[in-house]
């Protein structure tokens, strides 16, 4: 794995955590009305992970925040070698969907690297942060995401510009 790789790849797990804590979607019906957030959550959903619809969910919503970044000329540049390879991008998702799933109260644990060693010598802008973060919240905006839960993912990505953002 090159170095600007690793760094896509941590770039879009730091994102991912950060904003995605949730996740994106664009897709199939039953994705879409699993993450549909805007409705009354039951009582029982006191987790994050509960009022997006679980890991089914993530899982879809990851998807389509990958795809949405891979089409991204903005940023997909970091992530050219990751998409081109199948067994690579399984790998990637695998990551980000228990990134998003530990961030957000799930069951799953994250066992990837940290967001600082990840990006280490990528030299990631502030104008490159801010285009995964819009691809993040476009795809939460797909999936309908209540506004109170994209505030919440949102929370968690701030803190990482820092480790992220060295360009």
């Amino acid at each position: 794995m090159t170095c600007l790789t690793r760094g896509v790849y941590g770039l879009m797990l730091g994102m991912t955590v950060s904003l995605v804590a949730a996740c994106g979607g664009g897709g199939e019906k039953a994705a879409d009305s699993a993450l549909d957030t805007t409705a009354a959550a039951p009582a029982a959903a006191s987790t994050l992970y509960d009022r997006l619809g679980g890991r089914t969910a993530i899982v879809a919503v990851v998807d389509s925040f990958v795809a949405r970044v891979a089409a991204d000329s903005r940023i997909n540049g970091f992530f050219k070698a990751t998409a081109s390879d199948p067994a690579r991008l399984a790998a990637f998702k695998g990551k980000l969907v228990d990134q998003v799933c530990q961030a957000s109260g799930g069951p799953c644990t994250y066992t990837g690297k940290d967001m600082k060693t990840a990006h280490a010598g990528m030299k990631i802008t502030n104008a490159q942060f801010d285009a995964l973060v819009e691809d993040l919240v476009a795809t939460l905006k797909d999936f309908n995401v209540a506004q109170a839960d994209k505030d919440a993912l949102l929370g968690v990505v701030a803190p990482m510009r820092t480790d992220i953002v060295t360009g």
